[in-house]
């Protein structure tokens, strides 16, 4: 199932066992929303968690926001109760932990079949240990998928790696995941900045993250909302470019020529379907913006 083009410029983690954290995230600017069951969530507080999220879920009035509801694993107490509720809540997503296979997706696309989940609901994957990247590509082709999510902090901690500035000991894997979601048409989130003092190293992380391909970061806090929605962003240097391109070469196109320069630069059909998706996701952000349907 290929994802949706839609703005996942910044998914913020809610623990669901807050209730007044997942009635806060009604009126926050996030593109999308993570219902966390599971890392966010003590052992003692699994069944009421549960129950508040799907309370909220059903609830509504989290307008365009992308709903998310991240499980525990299959293999815990809670896991297989976790998925059969959230394929029935209405959410958009089941994000599942630690996938390491490709035969775990499979096993959940049939139980929330089973369930009655909606046909457009999705299975978006953690990526969060070196078996999983190892087995990205065959994760992202199982049925229902709709993104991978960077689990950078277990990732590192498996690698025993550093958490350097430019994430160089991380690189591998994540180009690896973004090859294979691509591959399939899929999104992919970049992993959460921990440092919430460093404003500036967020930025940066941000700005690589764009730089490399994602379609948005992860958060855990409220107050990096605004600087990832800025910098996943079209500019308004990239939109201005790509509406020209986009006419320019649909006067070519109509004159019997498929390329065109512009600056000195080479126009071909592969550019303008890119400036076509970079316009149609400025319209989708402000969209969310003024709240219209």
């Amino acid at each position: 199932m290929a994802c949706s083009v839609r703005p996942r410029r910044s998914v913020l983690y809610m623990p669901g066992s807050n209730v007044r954290a997942l009635e806060k995230g009604r009126n926050l600017p996030a593109d999308g929303l993570i219902l966390d069951l599971e890392d966010a969530v003590a052992p003692q507080a699994k069944h009421t968690a549960r129950a508040q999220v799907m309370d909220a879920v059903a609830q509504g009035g989290y307008g365009k926001r992308e709903i998310y509801i991240r499980t525990n694993g299959l293999n815990t107490p809670w896991g297989y109760d976790d998925i059969v509720a959230a394929a029935k809540s209405g959410a958009d997503a089941i994000l599942l932990p630690k996938v390491e296979s490709a035969d775990t997706v499979h096993r959940v696309a049939d139980l929330i079949a089973g369930e009655g989940a909606h046909a457009d609901m999705t299975l978006w994957c953690m990526m969060e240990t070196p078996l999983g990247i190892l087995h990205a590509e065959q994760i992202a082709a199982a049925p229902r998928m709709g993104g991978f999510v960077m689990g950078t902090s277990d990732l590192a901690k498996d690698l025993h790696c550093a958490h350097t500035r430019d994430r160089l000991p991380m690189v591998t894997s994540l180009t690896l995941c973004l090859l294979a979601a691509r591959a399939h048409g899929l999104a992919i989130l970049d992993g959460v900045y921990l440092d919430l003092a460093d404003e500036e190293g967020f930025a940066y992380a941000c700005r690589q993250a764009v730089d490399f391909g994602f379609d948005g970061k992860t958060l855990i806090h409220p107050k990096t909302i605004a600087k990832a929605n800025e910098l996943f962003a079209p500019s308004q240097d990239q939109l201005a470019w790509s509406r020209r391109i986009i006419a320019a070469h649909a006067r070519a196109d109509a004159e019997g020529s498929g390329v065109v320069v512009i600056e000195g630069r080479l126009v071909e059909n592969l550019h303008v379907v890119a400036a076509k998706r970079m316009v149609s996701l400025a319209e989708m952000i402000d969209d969310m913006a003024t709240g219209t349907d």
